[in-house]
């Protein structure tokens, strides 16, 4: 983790305090839950030592790529390429973001920051504790065109301290700017388990990839948080790894190698006998 990121965890709190003040004076919010928020900042806390310790893998991985680079974007653009850097690095982390709702498998490693059913800053948080492991090769290709490592993990401190501010219902929506940034109300839809809003909006910085790749959806109906079968605990051992525990419950159930491997690869929401269905199902049932 950047220092970026350590940096700003004292305002990280007093934001979180400031919305909660804010929070009990408008009623009509989902606002804070004690247990709730306990868990979010549980799991902060850990994902801080985690993302630590990651590093001492992904660092290398970064390095060795970057002295096999096939270009060297940064001798090339000088300064400008910190601007190239913010876009692409974005790029990356919205493949990253997306793969992690559509393959079960990456799904299981970040399902715990949409388990709240509550939306608030402290739900940012709520960081998951096994894509600091998932993670890294999604931001591989930068390293080989170019980019350092330090410059990499200072693009994505960027990105996560960006993301922080997006997950409140203090701000509404914010005009234009909506068409080429991500805000509060698209990360709003994306935390929705509203059938129109699955696997919606999975930009860091710019929804313009959303846009181009056909995953956004505007903030219309009223958003409901959480899992589609919320898991309705604070344990922090069964927010963090209860997927991981039915995926091996529905491996463990196939009748064929393919089923086993449609419950590890397939969306969430597969299934062998069409007893579930994936979130494209659920919105193709919707439309008809």
């Amino acid at each position: 983790m950047s220092n970026l990121v350590l940096y700003s965890i004292p305002a990280f709190i007093v934001l979180v305090l400031l919305e909660l003040a804010w929070a009990r004076k408008h009623p009509e919010v989902q606002g804070y839950e004690t247990r709730d928020t306990f868990t979010s900042l549980s799991f902060g806390l850990i994902n801080v030592g985690i993302s630590a310790g990651a590093k001492f893998l992904s660092i290398p991985m970064f390095a060795l790529l970057y002295e096999h680079r096939v270009v060297d974007i940064v001798a090339a653009l000088g300064a400008w390429s910190w601007l190239v850097l913010l876009f692409a690095e974005d790029l990356c982390y919205y493949w990253f973001h997306r793969l992690h709702h559509e393959v079960r498998v990456l799904w299981a490693a970040h399902v715990n920051h949409h388990s709240s059913q509550h939306y608030n800053l402290s739900t940012a948080l709520r960081q998951p504790l096994l894509t600091p492991f998932t993670g890294p090769i999604f931001w591989a290709p930068l390293a080989l065109v170019g980019f350092p490592p330090a410059m990499i993990l200072t693009a994505q401190a960027v990105s996560l301290l960006y993301q922080f501010w997006l997950h409140t219902e203090a701000v509404d929506r914010l005009g234009p700017l909506e068409w080429i940034m991500n805000t509060p109300s698209h990360h709003r839809v994306h935390h929705g388990k509203n059938i129109p809003y699955l696997d919606k909006n999975h930009a860091g910085i710019f929804i313009l990839w959303d846009r181009l790749f056909g995953t956004f959806a505007r903030e219309e109906e009223k958003v409901v948080y959480g899992l589609t079968t919320d898991i309705k605990t604070f344990n922090l051992a069964k927010v963090g790894f209860h997927e991981i525990g039915a995926i091996s419950r529905d491996v463990a159930r196939a009748p064929t190698l393919g089923a086993k491997l449609g419950y590890l690869f397939a969306p969430p929401g597969w299934s062998h006998d069409g007893s579930t269905q994936t979130a494209t199902q659920l919105q193709r049932a919707l439309r008809r």
